[in-house]
């Protein structure tokens, strides 16, 4: 009996029970991340000090340091020096919490909760692969919204890690076949052709707009951050997550200029975009990728 089957055999109970775990553990994490996202843009260690206010700077204690609930016992504010903590700390949390559950009904199937359309994947080694691609795109995006920057330790950090997973989970990549049939050296292959085409189209992109508007057009962080989407993903999720970030990006740049909200030419970081349509791919994408070929097939 492999593992899906054995996890399938566990009560209802103990099913939910798991999935429980998995959704504060994505908090937990969540909680790591809010620390990554202050600290890394200002060359901060990530490990010391220990959590505390940016204002009063007093240690933040263990039981003020609970995902979510504390935030709403104190009310959004240092307990010390009652400054306010931003709601993005709250966000950051319930949605690492959230993306890490929806990874794992990808896997999990439980009776009773909705699937959610979601594509599942073969072997449950992909859920943590995927929940560490969570945690690098949220990280990326939300310091990309706060300093127009994707820091290396995300982009560079992300192609290698993508690389080295491949290798040792490489039904990343091969998740038509039965699960650990697919060699470590083709993982690797399919690792690198994601990344080099991830990269190559976004650099491209990048010389041609700075070649038409005489400025750049996208900064190099963008160009790493699909390096390493592909690294992951491979080439089908660049492919994508190329078309689907150009729609929302545009969507929202135009409807943020007729709100006056922006101008024309104001920088808007495409980095958040990406790693919504990396997240929509790796949650869907696969699914949606096949009723399309299927679509195509059946209409000629």
């Amino acid at each position: 009996m492999n593992i899906s089957d054995q996890l399938a055999s566990i009560p209802l109970f103990g099913q939910l029970y798991l999935t429980t775990l998995v959704f504060f553990g994505g908090l937990c994490w969540g909680s790591f991340l809010n620390v990554c996202i202050h600290r890394i843009p200002i060359r901060l260690s990530i490990v010391m000090p220990p959590s505390h206010c940016p204002r009063c700077q007093k240690y933040i204690a263990w039981y003020d340091n609970i995902p979510l609930i504390s935030y709403i016992n104190l009310g959004g504010k240092c307990r010390h020096c009652h400054a306010s903590i931003s709601p993005r700390y709250f966000l950051i949390e319930l949605l690492t919490g959230i993306l890490f559950i929806l990874v794992w009904l990808k896997f999990m199937h439980i009776p009773g909760v909705p699937g959610l359309g979601l594509a599942p994947v073969n072997s449950l080694w992909i859920v943590p692969v995927y929940w560490v691609v969570v945690a690098g795109l949220i990280t990326g995006t939300f310091i990309d919204f706060e300093h127009m920057i994707i820091p290396d330790r995300v982009t560079i950090g992300g192609m290698i890690a993508g690389l080295v997973f491949s290798a040792l989970v490489p039904d990343l990549h091969f998740q038509n076949l039965q699960p650990h049939t697919a060699r470590w050296f083709n993982g690797a292959l399919q690792s690198l052709t994601g990344m080099a085409i991830g990269f190559g189209i976004l650099y491209g992109v990048a010389i041609v707009g700075r070649l038409a508007f005489k400025r750049e057009a996208m900064g190099f962080g963008d160009v790493k951050l699909m390096g390493a989407i592909g690294a992951f993903l491979g080439w089908k999720a660049v492919l994508f997550t190329l078309i689907v970030s150009s729609f929302a990006g545009s969507a929202v740049g135009i409807t943020l200029i007729l709100l006056k909200r922006r101008q024309l030419q104001s920088k808007i970081p495409y980095g958040p975009y990406l790693a919504l349509a990396a997240l929509l791919w790796m949650l869907w994408g696969p699914s949606w990728w096949q009723a399309y070929v299927n679509y195509l097939a059946f209409s000629t």
